[in-house]
């Protein structure tokens, strides 16, 4: 009788299953052991965080009364009650309707705009500056990025109190110099309007609503941070000037360049990655300031945000939706537009700067 059981073909040497196994045996499990801690710590407070974030943005009522904000989304009632997933869908996005609907939002988010474009250029073209003097052999160089690098190392908090102090619109350093020099006092921290208003004002210029600029109490701000972030930026760009080839310089020397063609043919482009290392930080971060801003408000008697909400970005109106008017999931809407701000112009950055930095 002949056998009709099947024989299970041997598995070839060269087939797909064999070199799966072969892959999975050769696996160096222990890379994955090593890397545990750190993946459960990015999980605990970095991913969960995040999940429980967006949670809480869909939220609506106080810290201590959550319910769904569908509850008082009135304009989701008019859909039809027959696509009641879609109602409740569309109502857990009521607070960021509510935030892009809202004018203090955009308001705060223009004076965010102009704190940033009044403190990262000058500081970073400040910054390739000095680290290119202090690149130089100078005597006493040590002692000059020591100087320079103070003011990140002291704490935010200290110091803006300090600076608070010196622009006190009484007896402020500030009102003194301008005394000494002939010029007419100002309010500083506690003035609303803007910089170029100010101006047109001193010189009998009438200066339209949409160029009076910044307010001057934003702009003390911005002196502050101009003058904590520079070390830092020039600590990084040393570093990024110690890794550039002498002999490149050597070389450009012998070929009759002066020091401004070394520094725009040479310095420049070996500096690139550098430069957008230090343009990505200084933008997210300056998206982030809260702390200075916090303590000069309060050192002058003003309410966080300033005269007029002339210093309110996002960050101090996302504090004070959360501390002041405890609704955390409208105020932690505004923190997830602002994340995705961040996260759009870091994008854009990478896509149009990072191959230039890449491939310098």
């Amino acid at each position: 009788m002949a056998d009709t059981a099947q024989t299970v073909p041997p598995v070839q040497p060269n087939s797909p299953a064999r070199a799966r196994a072969k892959s999975w045996r050769r696996t160096d499990w222990f890379a994955y052991i090593y890397l545990a801690p750190a993946l459960i710590i990015l999980t605990i407070f970095h991913i969960i965080p995040v999940i429980y974030a967006l949670w809480i943005s869909m939220q609506f009522g106080t810290v201590r009364n959550f319910r769904l904000a569908c509850a008082d989304a009135d304009a989701i009632a008019k859909i039809p009650e027959a696509f009641g997933i879609l109602r409740n869908f569309l109502a857990c996005f009521d607070n960021y309707n509510r935030a892009l609907n809202a004018p203090e939002f955009w308001d705060a988010m223009k004076t965010t705009l102009f704190y940033v474009l009044g403190t990262v250029p000058p500081t970073i073209f400040l910054g390739i500056v000095v680290a290119y003097l202090l690149f130089q052999k100078i005597r006493g160089r040590g002692v000059y990025r020591t100087i320079y690098f103070m003011p990140h190392v002291i704490s935010t908090v200290a110091s803006a109190i300090v600076w608070a102090w010196v622009f006190d619109p009484r007896n402020g350093l500030a009102n003194h110099f301008m005394q000494f020099i002939g010029l007419p006092v100002q309010q500083w921290l506690v003035e609303p309007d803007g910089v170029f208003k100010l101006m047109g004002e001193s010189l009998k210029i009438e200066v339209p609503e949409w160029a009076e600029g910044p307010s001057l109490a934003l702009v003390s701000i911005m002196i502050f941070s101009f003058w904590q972030s520079l070390g830092f930026d020039v600590i990084i760009f040393l570093a990024g000037l110690t890794n550039i080839n002498a002999e490149l310089y050597e070389a450009g020397r012998i070929d009759g360049a002066n020091g401004a063609q070394l520094f725009r043919h040479i310095t420049l482009p070996l500096l690139a990655p550098t430069l957008f290392f230090v343009l990505v930080i200084s933008v997210i971060g300056s998206f982030q300031a809260f702390n200075h801003i916090f303590a000069m408000n309060r050192m002058v008697a003003q309410p966080l945000g300033g005269p007029i909400g002339a210093t309110r970005t996002v960050s101090v109106l996302m504090f004070n939706t959360l501390y002041a008017q405890q609704r955390a999931g409208y105020a932690t809407a505004i923190a997830v537009l602002l994340s995705l701000v961040i996260l759009a112009l870091t994008l854009i950055q990478f896509k149009y700067l990072g191959r230039r930095g890449e491939g310098a």
